[in-house]
């Protein structure tokens, strides 16, 4: 059985479906794939191992019927990668928001459905759609199949209550658990945890470490011994250094000002500082990190100005982490941007060359791959490491299962 155990790792969602069979057998990646505009016309992806791509315009309602379609590609067609969903041994979940319930993975039963369901507030573009995945995934396979919930949020509950409160009255935090969560949990443990085993400190005992997940949305966390004293996501993922479309932290008066000035309900006022600002709405361009960085190479000044401002913030998150942490012995680099912008890396690192950094130019060239970034007598390393939440989310659902 052991040697056999392939588990479908799921994230879903407003009107997406992605989805990984990985063989726990050498943690093989058989099938992989994407349900996208789910509820709007609907198109699926399939990519196999072995380097087959099926693409098919097909019409998925809703989720359930996106699921359908992941599993005929599996089983069927040109796709195909087993011979019977009874190969598939577990479903892991990503689930964005487990509130401060969760500090780990669990199996999906019917209280943790209601608790991600009571959460969905805190969460309202990301754990209704993981219901939907999760109710899908029953429908799909039958209710024998276990079912595992991996949270963002859970690698984040060891911080303390000092850098997890905000300083508004008490009350709201008891009544509505008004408090820091962070996000991007998973990519910040994997890419941790890869970390200590380069320092050689596998258990990550003595490490201070900082993460740096860059994409559409980013985060930073600080690490210390293997667990998260701080990071920069707050109540939402809105929270933090601007972003491709989102605000990230300002002066909350802002908000009120803004809302008062142009009449805004507070929904209308979230769209704003969720989807219409960050890089967007500072550049006018595009929220694509690549629109801007072409932008800036033609001379567009907002461009500029948008590019400056994400570094400067992310350079006064990370300062202010080296500074909590009592020092930083290494600085990682992870997602679609952090993998793959080696100017906005380098403008980060070089704001450290007072610690003793150094950064090796000709090693920093590296897109989308592991590799140490700074030059080998640097006081502080600096790496470049690729996510695998699916990986993660695929190990602690083994684990739960085996247990």
């Amino acid at each position: 059985m052991e040697n056999k155990m392939k588990i479908l790792v799921i994230n879903a969602g407003s009107s997406s479906l992605k989805y990984q069979l990985i063989d726990m057998n050498g943690e093989a990646v058989v099938a992989k794939g994407n349900c996208e505009r789910i509820g709007i016309d609907g198109r699926i992806t399939h990519k196999t191992g072995d380097g087959r791509t099926v693409t098919r315009e097909v019409a998925m309602p809703d989720h359930a019927a996106a699921f359908e379609q992941v599993k005929q590609a599996l089983i069927a067609g040109e796709g195909k990668v087993i011979d019977s969903l009874s190969e598939v041994s577990a479903i892991g979940h990503r689930v964005v928001q487990g509130g401060a319930k969760y500090d780990r993975s669990v199996l999906i039963d019917e209280e943790v459905l209601r608790d991600i369901e009571r959460y969905a507030s805190l969460a309202p573009l990301h754990n209704p759609a993981h219901i939907q995945g999760i109710n899908a995934a029953t429908a799909a396979f039958g209710k024998e199949i276990p079912q595992v919930a991996v949270f963002d949020t859970a690698f984040h509950q060891t911080m303390p209550a000092k850098a997890y409160m905000f300083g508004v009255p008490y009350a709201y935090y008891e009544k509505y658990g008004v408090r820091r969560y962070g996000f991007h949990g998973t990519s910040h443990r994997y890419v941790s945890a890869r970390c200590c085993e380069l320092l050689g400190k596998p258990d990550g005992e003595g490490t201070r470490i900082i993460t740096c997940h860059l994409g559409n949305g980013s985060s930073i966390a600080a690490v210390k011994d293997g667990r998260v004293m701080d990071t920069t996501m707050g109540l939402t993922p809105l929270d933090g250094f601007m972003m491709g479309t989102r605000s990230g932290a300002i002066d909350p008066s802002v908000v009120t000002f803004i809302m008062e000035k142009e009449q805004l309900t507070p929904r209308q006022m979230d769209d704003i500082l969720n989807k219409k600002s960050g890089m967007l709405g500072i550049s006018g361009v595009s929220s694509d990190d690549r629109d801007i960085a072409a932008a800036v190479e033609a001379g567009n000044q907002r461009a500029k100005l948008a590019w400056d401002m994400r570094t400067y913030e992310i350079i006064k998150y990370v300062g202010g982490y080296v500074a909590a942490l009592g020092g930083v012995d290494a600085i990682v680099f992870t997602a679609g941007i952090g993998e793959n912008q080696d100017v906005l890396r380098r403008e980060v690192l070089e704001a450290f060359g007072y610690l003793g950094l150094k950064v090796d130019a000709e090693r920093n060239a590296v897109h989308g791959r592991e590799a140490e970034i700074t030059t080998a007598d640097s006081a502080v390393r600096a790496f470049v490491i690729p996510t695998n939440e699916e990986l993660v989310i695929a190990r602690d659902t083994r684990a739960i299962v085996e247990a």
